[in-house]
């Protein structure tokens, strides 16, 4: 996701940064923003109406309850999109982005500043479970998107029910298989797309209000209120449901870099909400008048002449939703690179005007046969809906209490305030939580197993790196005092610059302790360089480098990349001309070391561990390709490794 604008530092007193596309916003961005952002939500009353009214049956509960239903709908979709996201958490942006790493970024920015930095860690480890609760919705989306739309088709023909999952695991293979080559020119046809799905549903549910106008009591908070309390524990398997209704909420906050809140706002407000509103009411008013439409209420609402046209449409939306989720993961995935969490992964840029549009291999694959997988063991969007929710409440509920930190240390929001606006919002997502956890038996663990299992892989990265640079320290040699012993009695100077990327730029890499070793030769000019990632989406250029001179013929480079750019070490390097250094490409060597761990014989971490962070290790993309190196001037010392 590429940023609008510049961005400006945040003040207690202004807590919100300027929106980057304001002065921007018009028709086309509006409109790219319905494909993109919206796609998710947008599908929602596909199943979400549908899966609340089983399960209310299910529990035994009278047709009268249609109206509660509907406005723990109505009002759901109000207090966590409009009010937390839409009106609170578009303003805690990080220089411009969004998302839930962005949030731990800036939360532990505020945090820094004062006593309580030991809390960071803290934070971290909220990133890592929200961004694999992420990662496992990522795949239940469109797997339940997709089924969802293609079994509408069984309306039409009911012969067709058995094609259901063979149609659908088509989609989905070929919805993967064009991520390779980019998504650009396809994405420009969302926008129009959803602006006619959006306007197809409010017009539809518009066109069946009249069939029992006792729907608009939904509109009353009361009514929901009253169904609650009414049927209590029974009502529990009903909002583990209702919350369907705002599974994608979170895309309004991720996407927030890439078009601003403007465009998000406006988007919201003038059509997604009026349009998801009427078709939810809509959908009720003609159940109310005509149970027996209950099996599937959204298509049946339309007249048979249109339902093939509708089935067709709401295929399309629902290959948006699913696209929108898989390019959300591949931002995510290379945020947590950029911040740490993950191995180095190959990252293809697919687009030379979008720096957002990017693949990720690997990301791909994996989602890939999750999804697939999830088709083949579910088979229907009604027993996939029991795995889902878990972990989109989940990550809502992570969200809300980063957000609190950020009210109360980065806009000094005092405690009151915030236990006014967060307490009744993160009460009624625990409340959801703790509804979506009644499914875990029918399917909401395969989420939780997932990110259980990302969570330890990324908790695995992170200690077992920091174990083995504490390793590496312990026998390394400081840097200043080798640079300055081979000022005074230097080997053999060959002519050009040398670079040594290193993770610890305060002792001397192993590449060239390794070249002076094996080749008895020092460069004229020797780069000890560091990259490092940034808690800003983005570095300004003159902010990239900095330079410090360390002893004749020996400079310490720092090189500073926000978590939402790709490192470019060369034309970092070349800011070093500002300064009186130049860099010629063709008398530039980069050294790599290239560091080969085996797990059994040291005593680094237990040996369970230390395979998976060996296999994690040797997983990492090459560095060569990451760091956009030009391979024909890289040099790779090896070096083994026991831990």
């Amino acid at each position: 996701m590429a940023s609008d604008g510049a961005a400006r530092e945040h003040s207690a007193a202004d807590p919100v940064s300027e929106d980057h596309s304001h002065s921007k916003t018009g028709p086309a961005l509006v409109l790219a923003c319905l494909g993109v952002v919206y796609g998710d939500i947008g599908t929602s009353p596909l199943y979400a109406l549908r899966e609340s009214l089983v399960h209310a049956h299910e529990e035994g509960l009278p047709e009268s309850s249609v109206i509660g239903i509907v406005s723990l709908l109505f009002w759901t979709v109000v207090l966590i999109v409009t009010i937390k996201y839409v009106v609170l958490i578009l303003r805690a942006d990080n220089n411009g982005e969004g998302g839930t790493l962005s949030l731990v970024a800036k939360a532990q920015g505020a945090l820094k500043k004062g006593p309580r930095s030991k809390s960071r860690r803290l934070l971290m480890l909220l990133g890592i479970v929200g961004v694999s609760l992420f990662f496992g919705d990522s795949m239940i989306t469109p797997a339940i998107s997709v089924l969802s739309a293609v079994e509408g088709l069984a309306l039409i023909e009911p012969g067709f029910q058995a094609w259901v999952v063979p149609v659908t695991l088509a989609i989905v293979i070929i919805l993967f298989w064009v991520q390779r080559g980019g998504t650009d020119r396809i994405a420009r046809l969302f926008g129009p797309v959803m602006l006619v799905w959006f306007s197809t549903m409010a017009i539809l549910g518009a066109s069946h209000i009249a069939d029992d106008a006792r729907i608009l009591q939904a509109l009353n908070p009361l009514r929901g209120a009253a169904f609650l309390t009414e049927y209590g524990m029974a009502a529990m398997p009903v909002l583990g449901s209702v919350f369907l209704a705002v599974t994608g909420a979170e895309a309004l906050y991720a996407d927030m870099g890439h078009f601003g809140r403007s465009a998000i706002r406006i988007a919201w407000s003038v059509l997604v909400f009026p349009a998801l509103a009427l078709s939810y009411l809509g959908q009720g008013a003609m159940v109310l008048a005509h149970p027996e439409t209950v099996s599937n209420p959204f298509f049946l609402m339309a007249p048979s002449w249109f339902l093939a046209p509708l089935v067709i449409l709401a295929t399309a939306a629902t290959v948006i939703a699913s696209q929108a989720v898989i390019s959300g993961a591949f931002s995510v995935a290379a945020q947590a690179v950029q911040m740490g969490i993950l191995p180095r992964l190959h990252i293809n840029h697919t687009s030379d005007r979008q720096a957002g549009q990017i693949f990720l291999p690997k990301v791909n694959s994996i989602l890939m046969f999750g999804v697939v997988a999830l088709v083949l063991s579910f088979g229907s969007s009604a027993r996939l809906a029991s795995a889902y929710g878990i972990a989109v409440t989940g990550d809502m509920v992570i969200t809300s209490v980063l957000a609190v930190v950020v009210f109360r240390w980065a806009w000094n929001w005092r405690w009151p305030l915030i236990a006014a606006v967060m307490v009744p919002v993160l009460g009624i997502e625990l409340i959801f939580f703790s509804a979506n956890l009644l499914k875990l038996l029918d399917g909401g663990y395969i989420p939780l197993l997932f990110a259980a299992g990302a969570i330890a892989l990324m908790v695995i990265w992170i200690e077992g790196m920091r174990r083995l640079q504490e390793r590496l320290a312990q026998d390394s040699v400081p840097l200043d005092v080798f640079a300055a012993k081979l000022s005074k009695s230097p080997p053999v100077i060959v002519p050009g610059t040398a670079v040594f990327l290193t993770a610890d730029p305060a002792v001397a890499p192993p590449a060239l302790l390794h070249n002076l070793k094996h080749n008895r030769v020092l460069h004229q000019r020797n780069f000890i360089v560091k990259v490092e990632s940034a808690t800003t989406p983005r570095v300004p250029e003159d902010a990239r480098l900095h330079l410090q001179d360390i002893a004749p013929g020996f400079w310490r480079a720092r090189l500073v990349f926000g978590y939402m750019e790709q490192p470019n070490v060369p034309r970092a390097l070349a800011q070093a001309r500002h300064v009186g250094q130049k860099f010629d490409i063709m008398s530039t060597s980069y050294f790599l070391n290239r560091r080969t761990l085996r797990a059994g014989r040291g005593n680094l971490m237990p040996y369970w561990m230390a395979r998976v962070f060996v296999t994690l290790y040797r997983s990492a993309s090459e560095p060569t390709n990451y760091y956009r190196l030009p391979s024909n001037r890289v040099v790779e010392l090896g070096q083994q490794m026991n831990i």
